[in-house]
């Protein structure tokens, strides 16, 4: 279920969604996501971390609330920052879990990998972690780069997958930041492992809204992007890994690796893609709090 191995690298953590820093606020009422101060909790303790991130918060508050649930003491350490913030805290046992993801986290840690399916960067990741660190299972819900159409145009060409662009007889555009033109899954990518010709439109921050207009057909859009939902969105399936992928993991210590993983690895299973759009939408649009977030999510799931 969970083993380690261990190699050391350093790169910075790939850009999570575009619209994620505005929005980090929408939970800052809240005094779980306030910084803890380092130190050391008390013995048998659980110490759950996150990301500066709502979507990463809004998971390790999950994580937190099930291991409640399940009778074990936890302390939480949200809101610290990306992963050169983060790791030191992980790796020296002062965390001992942490929400990630598993395609940036390899990058991270091997930045020359090859991997890009979901089974193969699970299984580098595995071997890239540093000693004393392990994975628990991983979910099905990812955050990471996709292509996206809208519902209307996914019905009107019978789109499901990256590979069905091909037959769509319309010019597609496609619409991303402008350093999309030069990434390997951008239009060269898309052309060389789909055989998908496009034109590229540089729309930067304005992507959903210029696809969702129809100014593009096929958009960049992270996976988690609660604009899938409220704009009806649809993710193409990627079955030849054209993209990096980057599913929602639990990191955690060896050491409570075999205390915690039967509570977390429930989370996992249960937690999907189109779940963790829901859980986004909540925060940014209905302005719900994380704790209450997290309760409704396991009360909704049979885990608490």
């Amino acid at each position: 279920m969970f083993r380690v191995r261990g190699i050391r690298a350093g790169l910075a953590a790939a850009a999570v969604l575009g619209t994620a820093i505005a929005l980090t606020g929408c939970s800052s009422d809240d005094p779980l996501a306030e910084d803890t101060p380092s130190g050391d909790a008390p013995s048998g303790t659980i110490v759950v971390g996150s990301q500066a991130y709502y979507s990463n918060e809004i998971v390790a508050e999950i994580y937190a609330q099930a291991l409640e649930g399940a009778g074990m003491e936890v302390e939480r350490r949200f809101s610290i920052g990306q992963r050169d913030a983060y790791m030191p805290e992980v790796e020296s046992g002062a965390i001992t879990l942490f929400p990630e993801y598993t395609g940036n986290l390899l990058q991270f840690l091997d930045p020359e990998t090859e991997a890009r399916s979901p089974e193969d960067v699970y299984a580098a990741l595995q071997e890239a972690l540093p000693e004393g660190l392990t994975v628990l299972d991983q979910s099905t819900a990812s955050d990471q780069d996709s292509y996206t159409v809208t519902a209307d145009f996914a019905a009107a060409n019978s789109l499901v997958s990256i590979a069905d662009l091909a037959n769509v007889s319309d010019t597609l555009t496609l619409g991303g930041p402008p350093e999309l033109a030069e990434r390997p899954y951008g239009p060269t990518g898309l052309e060389d492992v789909y055989g998908v010709s496009v034109e590229f439109s540089a729309t930067g921050d304005t992507t959903v809204e210029d696809l969702v207009a129809g100014t593009v057909n096929v958009a960049n859009v992270f996976t988690a992007d609660p604009r899938i939902q409220t704009d009806d969105l649809v993710v193409l399936e990627d079955p030849e890994s054209l993209f990096l992928a980057s599913n929602v993991v639990p990191l955690v210590s060896e050491a409570v690796a075999g205390d915690v993983a039967d509570v977390i690895n429930a989370v996992s299973a249960a937690l999907t893609p189109e779940g963790l759009v829901a859980l986004n939408v909540q925060s940014t649009v209905d302005q719900a709090s994380t704790p209450d977030i997290a309760s409704q999510w396991l009360s909704d799931n049979g885990l608490s």
